[in-house]
């Protein structure tokens, strides 16, 4: 009883504690502060944040100031999947993440069609997409005509902004007025496309879409029209989207049936049980996420590693997903005359050119590794991480299952909470080479090794 008094009388104290001008202390102001009251023990809750510091003044500076309240470093592993042929081109691929048994199967899938002619990408789109969010009370007809008046005033305002990107072959591709009235009263947009070429182009998107706000009102404010009716425009907010369906790369495999013959099965079973894996994540939304979830296992890791935003390709990818109003596999299937033909679609919004690129070390390192490539070469690499991720997992779900291979992958992180020794192991190691992996069974086998 005692206990949980002093467990609920710790967790009351905390919800008292605010503090001050927290950004304006340094960092190790904040480590302190963070240690005073969130920690039970306070000097290993320093050094744990201490110990991720770079030795190199310089270039811990240089993480310090990525972020806001920066108090230590995040580590994860950054590895490398060797052995990918994509359009003739040979690749090694950076992937930073954490999770057991990805880089490997990435490896595996990439030698396996290495020796099947690799994977050929083709670019379908690289349009992004901006919007203007505004509410007008008024005639349709009458805001469409003042549309079509001040459009190309919206064009040459925002000139100084896109002058750079013309000069490289981008800039601003369209801007449409949508009235959106039928979902949300009042309520339009001014649909804006991009192409920003080998940047992501976030900033000079968001950029565009304010001039265009601040011109369109402007003019709205100054057209006799408008303060003849009454009418009146309020902006709501101006910003980018990271749905890009129209910014899409293809990526697929292909090769005779007969090619797909594994130890205990031959090609013909495994092409149709792969298309009925297949076609199950096509049409079941519970087997859809999980299906496109180990895509982005791929996908992410290799965004992660080149300095890009993860987060905005997740929920873009996402949502491309779910585009025909149900979630479906990103991937998908065919057997035509005798050959097995397995392809992704998917949308990317990257840059290989601003942001962390030139910023992070490790990014430059990685860009360097993928022969510094061009965005849509970018997009070509990334989606080819998906396919052959997914084509890892397709193939040992319908084969040896998942669990086999994940678990002995996944042997070493359990031996390191155990804090097993060198010696243990190698012994373990080796035992469960021909032993299925648990984590009880682990355990066991560990603690037999010690009370030997």
């Amino acid at each position: 009883m005692q206990s949980q008094y002093l467990c609920d009388s710790h967790k009351k104290s905390l919800m008292t504690k605010e503090v001050s001008g927290f950004s304006k202390l340094t960092k190790s102001q904040k480590i302190d502060w963070l240690a005073q009251h969130y920690f039970q023990d306070k000097e290993q809750a320093t050094q744990t944040l201490v110990s991720y510091w770079n030795s190199d003044e310089k270039l811990q500076q240089l993480h310090d100031e990525f972020i806001e309240n920066t108090i230590s470093n995040y580590y994860l592993p950054l590895g490398v999947a060797p052995n990918f042929l994509i359009n003739n081109k040979r690749y090694t691929i950076p992937m930073a993440i954490e999770e057991s048994s990805v880089v490997a199967a990435a490896s595996k899938a990439a030698k396996f069609w290495a020796t099947r002619g690799g994977f050929k990408t083709e670019i379908l789109g690289t349009t992004k997409v901006g919007q203007v969010h505004f509410t007008y009370t008024g005639n349709a007809k009458q805001l469409q005509s003042y549309f079509s008046d001040i459009k190309p005033v919206l064009f040459s305002e925002a000139a100084s902004i896109t002058r750079n990107m013309e000069k490289r072959g981008g800039g601003i591709k369209d801007i449409t007025l949508v009235n959106k009235t039928a979902s949300i009263s009042n309520y339009y947009q001014l649909h804006c496309t991009f192409e920003t070429l080998d940047a992501m182009g976030a900033n000079f998107i968001n950029s565009c879409l304010e001039q265009f706000a601040s011109t369109f009102e402007n003019g709205f404010l100054k057209d006799p029209r408008f303060r003849e009716s009454g009418d009146s425009l309020q902006i709501i907010m101006s910003i980018l989207s990271n749905y890009v369906p129209d910014c899409l790369v293809r990526a697929e495999v292909s090769c005779p049936v007969k090619e797909l013959s594994e130890k205990n099965i031959e090609g013909a079973m495994f092409a149709e049980k792969f298309l009925q894996a297949i076609a199950i994540a096509e049409h079941e939304p519970y087997r859809a996420v999980t299906h496109n979830k180990g895509i982005m296992n791929g996908i992410d890791a290799v965004v992660l590693a080149t300095g890009n935003d993860f987060r905005a390709v997740e929920a873009g990818v996402h949502a491309y997903a779910a585009r025909t109003m149900q979630y479906r596999s990103l991937t998908h299937a065919k057997i035509e005359d005798e050959i097995f033909t397995f392809w992704i679609e998917v949308p990317l919004a990257l840059g290989t050119v601003g942001g962390l690129t030139k910023l992070h070390p490790l990014v430059r390192w990685s860009m360097e590794l993928l022969q510094n490539p061009s965005s849509k070469e970018l997009m070509e690499i990334v989606a080819v991480a998906g396919l052959a991720q997914n084509f890892a997992a397709v193939k040992s779900l319908i084969t040896t299952g998942i669990q086999q291979g994940h678990m002995k992958m996944h042997l070493m992180n359990i031996l390191n909470q155990l804090e097993a020794q060198p010696e243990e192991k190698q012994k373990t190691v080796q035992y469960f080479k021909t032993h299925t992996v648990t984590h009880s069974a682990v355990v066991d086998f560990v603690n037999s090794l010690r009370t030997a």
